[in-house]
Formats: structure tokens, sequence, C-alpha cells
């Protein structure tokens, strides 16, 4: 029986690493510079396999900051030690220093051509996002593949909240009105059936250059009208979505559609608070078992500065989890993978606004 250890990488191990490297690679080396450098700065991990004390492999993890990712900069096993399952020790190894560093994916780049590399990560559920062209020193090109390495604890919940896609470019706000009217009256209302009967109901009639988004007060009174208890959190009462808009024509009847719709929920009673919602009473408000619709910018996503709705569905320590129901960006994912999407505090508070004036908007969801 061999004795097989993991631990952090020493300065004492850099001459040993940088033969490995030479033993590995033909080309992209780290040096012996670069090895002392990733040993000793905070914003990487270097981790090594030794095998009966022999040191058999190592991976290197770096992190960016102000981010929830961690980067897969390099991976080895040495040729002597292959075909013992070590690389699968390695990248598991490798997760778990990400998640201890509360980072929520692990990114990494593998040449096309090695197909036992893809091979190994797609069995360990990595997920290809991209292609680098010309990526290593050789031309070759790189996939980009990734894996979310925290997940929520479901045993801290009786029931999770349903992950329900929007089937437009246009619905998120109907889909996750439909995610948290299943969690508290599950299987009741039919996506295919209120998905763009609610969507009328609460579109804004115009956004940007499509079809209109839904505002909060819409989506709130859609709620109400099923018989659910909702409030409303906005921190600016005025025209909302008119900086997309350019047209004085369509800023007139956006205006006359928040009109009607601020006038709807005065008569329906629906409590609208003119203040944010803060990081603290989302937290309150999900422990009190309510579920948060709110307004997110997907500028810290996907740089595409889109106005966007979301399912705020549990909070802990370090992460906020949502279900996003767009699916455009990750189409390969299954429905588990896209409940409960963990979010960084500190990301996630700097994606809950939209547009120039920083609308902050969300509505609180209970059972009546």
């Amino acid at each position: 029986m061999h004795c097989v250890a993991l631990r952090y990488a020493a300065l004492a191990d850099v001459a040993t690493l940088h033969v490995l490297e030479q033993r590995c690679f033909s080309s992209d080396r780290l040096s012996v510079r670069s090895f002392r450098r990733f040993i000793t700065e905070k914003r990487s991990d270097l981790s090594v396999i030794e095998v009966d004390n022999q040191l058999a492999g190592y991976f290197l993890l770096i992190y960016r900051r102000g981010t929830s990712l961690a980067r897969l900069y390099s991976i080895a096993v040495d040729p002597v030690f292959r075909q013992r399952g070590l690389a699968e020790k390695l990248m598991a190894a490798a997760e778990q220093q990400a998640a201890a560093r509360h980072c929520a994916l692990l990114r990494l780049e593998v040449r096309k051509d090695n197909s036992a590399a893809i091979k190994l990560y797609q069995k360990l559920q990595y997920h290809e996002f991209a292609i680098k062209h010309d990526f290593y020193e050789d031309h070759s090109d790189a996939i980009c593949m990734q894996k979310q390495v925290i997940q929520f604890n479901s045993d801290s919940v009786t029931r999770q909240v349903p992950y329900i896609a929007q089937s437009t470019p246009f619905t998120c706000g109907p889909a996750s009105l439909l995610m948290a009217f299943n969690y508290f009256k599950p299987g009741l209302f039919d996506p295919y059936q209120l998905e763009i009967e609610l969507w009328r109901e609460a579109t804004t009639i115009f956004m940007t250059s499509g079809h209109g988004g839904c505002g909060p007060r819409g989506l709130a009174l859609a709620a109400h009208r099923r018989g659910f208890a909702v409030e409303v959190y906005l921190n600016n009462d005025g025209l909302l979505f008119g900086d997309s808009v350019r047209s004085e024509a369509k800023k007139t009847i956006l205006q006359r559609v928040h009109d009607s719709f601020k006038q709807q929920t005065e008569q329906q009673g629906i409590v609208v608070h003119h203040a944010e919602l803060s990081l603290s009473a989302i937290k309150h408000q999900l422990q009190q078992g309510k579920l948060i619709i709110a307004l997110i910018s997907t500028w810290q996503f996907d740089k595409s500065k889109a106005p966007h709705w979301v399912v705020l569905c549990a909070a802990d320590e370090h992460f906020i989890y949502i279900n996003d129901p767009d699916i455009a960006d990750i189409p390969w994912l299954s429905t588990a993978e896209r409940q409960y999407i963990p979010i960084e505090y500190k990301v996630f508070s700097k994606a809950f606004s939209y547009g120039k004036k920083r609308l902050k908007a969300a509505i609180v969801i209970g059972a009546d």
C-alpha cells in the first residue's frame, strides 16, 4: 500500500517542481522564479501530492481580487506516477481549496488536443464555456471550462425553490414570479400558460431597443392578484427605465404606464417602501420564509448592462443564493446546477442596481 499525501508547497520544493515541470511539459513551462513567487504570494495556492514521500505532482490556483472566481493555472503529474488516480485527487483538493477561499467557480484552460485531460474534466463535471484562440506558446487553442465548487446546503431547508427558465429574452420577471408562486403553492402555476400572461400584466411597454421589461409594481400587482402577500422596495419613485428609451413619445407612454401601476398598487393596499433593501434586510426576509425578486444589472456577470430579474432564495455567511431564469449563457447546465447559484456578497452588492440612477428594486413575496 502506497502512502499518498497532499500538502502546500514549500520553497524547498522548488528544485523538484522545476524538474517535474520539464518532464511534463514541452512548452508554457513555469520557471524557478515563478514557482518561488507563487509559493510565497497570497493570491495563489500551490499544493503538491507525494507518493511514498516522493513529489509526484502539483496544482496551482490563482485568485483574482474582487471576484469569487479561482483559476486552475497549472496541474501536473509526473509520468512515472500516472494512471494511479492522482490527477483526480489533485482536482478534488483544488476544488476544496477554492471553496475555502469562498470562490464559487473554478475555471481552467485545456489544450483542444488534450483529449485525456478534457475527458477527465468532463467526468468531474466541468463544462465548456469559451474558446481562447492562439492561447499557448505554440499558437494552439484552449478550451475554457468551469465548475461550481460551492453548493447550497440543501439539508438546511425543507423544500428548495423550483427552477423555471424564461422562454423568451424578455420574460425574466414572469419566470422569477413563477418560481416563487410554485414554491409557496407547488404545482399550481403552469409556466407555459402563465409566463406571457404575467408579462402582459407587468410590462413597462418599452425598454432599450427590444420588448418591454417588467417593472416592480407590475410584478407585485400580478402576484397580489394571485393571492400572494407582496411588498415593494424602491429607492427611486420616478419613471423607471426611462433613461434607456430615447423617443419622447415612448417616454410619454412609459409615464402613463408608470402612473397607472402606481395608482393600482395604492388602490390594492400594496406597501411600497421608498428605500433600499439592505443586505441585512434581505437575509432577515429570507429567514422569515419570504422570497425576493430582485432587479440586477448583468454587467457584473456578462458585461451587457441589461436589467434582469432573479430570485433570491437563501443566504449564508458568505453568499446569496439565486435562481437565475436566463439560460442563454449557460445552456449546458442541468436544472439542478442552475438552482441556488452562489453569489458572493460584494459581487451581489455591485450587481443589485441598474442604470445611471442606480435604481434598486425588489419585491418581497410570501404566502398570504
